[in-house]
């Protein structure tokens, strides 16, 4: 690899974390501050998360600028594969033709062949899906390195990234503990965190969302005891205990307003509507110098409607089950 030419004057969009550790704005869509890929630059480079297919340029530019050369790159990690973290994974392991793609075995498939997963995504995203995340391309199935309940990713010299079966956001869930520093790459196991803010917001979109499983994944994080928690929306978050614990404060009162609405309606702008008004008031406004556009598209991303929608398509799942119980029985 080169050496960084001027070690004071990181590019814009780069954040140095420490211990060879840099937060990467991905720049989705154009708009900073939406979602962060991270390069650990160790003997064996490793980028964790890649962001969008139309984020695969800023990536490469701002890993050459940080001295990671084509042929440098050991391992491209993503926690899981909706576009928003892993559509650029074809385009950025054409442009790193020697990194190893590391995903969750649930998720290899559809890197290698992403036909089934852009029709699904054209389907919910119309037009939009072109100018928040670009065609996915796919990726040549001998890179592709699958893990299940765990997985280890070598970073050299000792040093390991050790994969963590996460799901309850998403089925093809990963998170990732950085051996050397303890950080923990969370994906959207924890939800969003808004760094003007500080506040952390679910994420439970459908097909895959299931609360038993996401607290699940939230008490496995507990239990491996992280020193900072690296968030993809967005930014690094050392205060680690009580962001677990907001995390799952705010996932529970989601579920239960939107509960609430199912029992009395079942309607899901009822429920919509009620997490407006009884959830959206507790977080606090955007300051001034926040990029309003920016929020705009996490509000696409992960607002009220794709949140709201994904409980209670694992609501009517929890019914039908019990249903089918009762029926048996």
């Amino acid at each position: 690899m080169q050496d960084v030419a001027d070690s004071a004057g990181f590019p814009e969009g780069v954040v140095p974390l420490g211990a060879e550790v840099f937060a990467i704005d991905t720049r989705m869509a154009g708009y900073p501050g939406i979602t962060s890929s991270y390069l650990i630059r160790t003997e064996h480079p490793c980028v964790v998360e890649v962001g969008t297919a139309g984020s695969a340029p800023v990536l490469r530019d701002r890993l050459a600028a940080l001295g990671v050369d084509a042929r440098d790159l050991a391992t491209i990690v993503v926690t899981h594969i909706h576009l928003d973290h892993a559509g650029g994974v074809g385009e950025v392991a054409r442009m790193f033709p020697n990194a190893e793609v590391v995903v969750h075995e649930r998720g290899a498939r559809h890197l290698a062949d992403p036909t089934r997963l852009m029709h699904s995504a054209r389907q919910v995203w119309g037009d939009r899906l072109d100018v928040l995340f670009g065609e996915m391309r796919p990726t040549d199935s001998t890179r592709i390195r699958s893990v299940s309940q765990t997985g280890r990713i070598e970073l050299g010299n000792g040093r390991e990234l050790v994969s963590h079966y996460t799901p309850g956001h998403a089925k093809h869930h990963v998170g990732l503990l950085d051996s050397g520093t303890g950080d923990l790459y969370v994906g959207d196991a924890l939800g969003v965190y808004n760094p003007h803010t500080e506040d952390v917001r679910p994420a439970t979109p459908p097909p895959d969302f299931n609360l038993d499983a996401a607290l699940s994944s939230l008490q496995l994080f507990r239990d491996i005891g992280p020193q900072r928690l690296m968030f993809s929306h967005f930014g690094a978050v050392p205060t680690v205990d009580d962001t677990i614990d907001r995390a799952e404060e705010e996932l529970r009162l989601w579920v239960e307003t939107v509960q609430s609405a199912h029992a009395s309606t079942g309607d899901l702008d009822h429920a919509i509507a009620m997490v407006r008004d009884q959830v959206l008031t507790r977080y606090r406004p955007l300051p001034p110098e926040a990029s309003t556009e920016a929020a705009e598209v996490m509000e696409v991303l992960s607002g009220v409607e794709s949140n709201v929608a994904g409980i209670g398509h694992w609501l009517d799942q929890v019914a039908a089950e019990q249903r089918k119980e009762q029926g048996e029985t």
